[in-house]
């Protein structure tokens, strides 16, 4: 059968364009003996992903020019070869994404707990996303109840989920989005006791203050940038800053100033801690369990974004920097 698949044509310089990407088709032969033959559903992009459109290896290897890129993707087994462990119909997660179809051995295949949620959940609040807000903020965040919880980009798949995580534990959460509308949900639905449109507020720190009249005990950062730096500015004795991301950062050009008020971190004995989610995929199972009595009790929610068709990858991926989404990111592709 025959596939197409996205490849990087040559690496973005600032926001990714869609000039940066091709679409090739290439031909799929049939499963061979222990193998499946795999047609994705449902892709993700993440803003992890512009790291490695740069060509260097960091955390984890970096994208290469005219190779399919690698991501995300929920598929159904279509036809094996045999496979001892999966069989036709199976619903599978894998990081085979920007591609429509694959043949795969097995590894790196892993059935989904459809009982759970609908399959795209899985590569969101029931996925890595989810999984990176809920280690990030109970391994590192360490909430007590009654603390003030801060969260930037908390209408992402992270942030939304750390926002409701946050007020499961008894914290008061302070959200930060860039659209009203955003706001809207993070208070009415995950529950956010304040939500500051920071495009609406070019005084981060004096809305930040506004918000949190007594400080910050946790800041979750997925933006870097001003965000951080108002954040230092607010942060109490012994307050710890988790360091999920910073996306405000990822396009640009050359290394931006870090923040000029680092030297908190001294004099408030304020502990930053950055993470990487895939050394913990071992607390998958927990999660899982958690988050499925959470969403059983009706306490966790999540939006999704949702564009179609392959062609449309490229553009799904720079809506992210410019905050097109509310929740997840995703394509669906034909079923």
């Amino acid at each position: 059968m025959k596939s197409r698949e996205i490849r990087l044509r040559r690496f973005p310089e600032g926001a990714p364009q869609a000039t940066d990407f091709e679409i090739a088709e290439v031909e799929l032969a049939p499963p061979g003996p222990g193998e499946v033959l795999v047609g994705n559903l449902w892709l993700t992009v993440d803003p992890y992903m512009r790291g490695r459109m740069t060509g260097r290896d960091t955390y984890i290897s970096g994208f290469r020019l005219g190779q399919p890129l690698e991501g995300g993707a929920i598929g159904r087994v279509i036809a094996s070869g045999g496979h001892p462990k999966f069989q036709v119909g199976d619903l599978v997660r894998s990081d085979r994404g920007w591609r429509e179809a694959f043949t795969t051995d097995g590894r790196g295949l892993e059935k989904i707990e459809a009982h759970l949620g609908p399959p795209q959940a899985f590569l969101g609040a029931l996925g890595m996303p989810g999984l990176t807000a809920y280690v990030g903020l109970l391994t590192h965040g360490r909430p007590r109840s009654g603390e003030t919880i801060f969260v930037s980009g908390a209408a992402g798949a992270v942030g939304s989920i750390v926002c409701q995580i946050a007020k499961i534990k008894g914290c008061r959460v302070v959200a930060s989005t860039g659209k009203p509308a955003k706001c809207d949900w993070l208070r009415q639905v995950a529950g956010a006791d304040a939500a500051i449109d920071y495009r609406a507020n070019p005084d981060l720190g004096a809305a930040l203050a506004a918000a949190c009249p007594d400080g910050i005990d946790v800041y979750f950062d997925n933006v870097g940038g001003p965000h951080l730096e108002a954040a230092l500015g607010r942060m109490r004795q012994h307050g710890r800053i988790v360091l999920c991301g910073a996306i405000s950062r990822y396009n640009d050009a050359e290394p931006a100033p870090g923040p000029n008020n680092l030297f908190l971190a001294v004099a408030r004995r304020l502990t930053l801690q950055g993470f990487i989610v895939s050394d913990h995929w071992d607390r998958m199972p927990q999660f899982l369990a958690e988050m499925g009595g959470w969403i059983a009790e009706g306490r966790m929610h999540w939006q999704e974004t949702v564009v179609n068709g392959l062609p449309a990858m490229p553009e799904a991926f720079a809506g992210l920097f410019r905050g097109d989404n509310l929740g997840k990111m995703l394509v669906r592709l034909p079923a």
